[in-house]
């Protein structure tokens, strides 16, 4: 029997906001123009307005409730000392005994602020909250919102994992930063199984969003059975006997099982505060949860 679902493996950032993401660019870009100014190349040292700047981000940050206007004109005072830093790199960067004197990674958190002031300016002149590969963190700019919609949490960010349970032994089949629709990837997981057990599952417990039209013709192909619900409309008068539903619930209801493994590695082993700082660390750290998971279960 093999049961799939997907999860979030929660990365541990600040909690994304457009106003203080903008702020942390800008106390960056404003310390790359200090170790790059040069009292022999330039006149004199530029205008920052650090604390201008730093005054207005406090009166925002301490107001509990803020109007959507607020927020507006927040993000739009951060944008433009933003641009205004921006152009002042790029004016000392143009001067070839200067463009050593950033690091590695100034480089790239200066490429990271770069895309960041894009999206938020986008964002800001459309009137949108929605932008391709939105950037959430500047020191791990790979991770990206997941909206689950659920309750607790409509939206996480982390890595998206793609799971398979056979026997209560985990297997993660899929682990992206970005979002993903699992149902595509049955076929992928149902042929990873064929390969390290040598035969096709008879059963397999999935939800709704894995038995689209394309898999179940897949499954049936194969001779594998499922448990979810027919598509179309339900039928008026239902030939299944009770003791058949009793059957098919309990099959189903199996399909917790795998539920169960998210929650053993969320709340026992941290998979939902993953607090690697690179990505491939993080993999590293989700794969090794479940590794030992599935050696508590020996």
């Amino acid at each position: 029997m093999l049961k799939v679902d997907a999860t979030v493996a929660d990365q541990e950032i600040k909690y994304p906001n457009d106003v203080s993401l903008l702020n942390e660019s800008r106390l960056h870009l404003e310390r790359m123009i200090d170790d790059l100014y040069d009292k022999s190349i330039d006149k004199k040292r530029p205008r920052l307005y650090k604390r201008k700047a730093r005054k207005e981000y406090l009166i925002f940050s301490k107001k509990r409730r803020k109007s959507q206007k607020e927020v507006r004109r927040g993000i739009k005072s951060q944008l433009q000392y933003g641009r205004r830093d921006l152009k002042i790199i790029d004016r000392m960067l143009e001067h070839r005994d200067r463009k050593y004197k950033l690091t590695s990674d100034d480089k790239e958190l200066l490429r990271v602020i770069r895309k960041v002031y894009e999206q938020q300016k986008w964002m800001y002149d459309n009137r949108k909250h929605l932008v391709e590969d939105r950037i959430v963190s500047l020191h791990q700019w790979w991770v990206r919102p997941m909206v689950r919609g659920k309750d607790k949490n409509k939206t996480e960010f982390g890595a998206k994992i793609n799971v398979s349970e056979v026997n209560g032994f985990c297997r993660i089949d899929h682990f992206r930063w970005d979002a993903f629709n699992e149902g595509v990837l049955l076929k992928e997981q149902v042929e990873n199984f064929k390969s390290v057990y040598g035969c096709y599952p008879k059963y397999l417990l999935a939800n709704r969003i894995y038995l689209n039209r394309e898999n179940r013709r897949y499954l049936k192909e194969k001779g594998i059975k499922i448990t979810g619900n027919p598509l179309g409309r339900p039928p008026a008068n239902s030939i299944q006997t009770s003791s058949e539903r009793y059957r098919k619930k309990k099959k189903a209801a199996e399909r917790n099982h795998i539920e169960g493994k998210f929650g053993q590695g969320k709340r026992g082993y941290n998979l939902n505060n993953i607090k690697a700082r690179l990505a491939e660390t993080s993999e590293s750290w989700v794969n090794a949860i479940f590794m030992v998971m599935n050696l508590k279960n020996c």
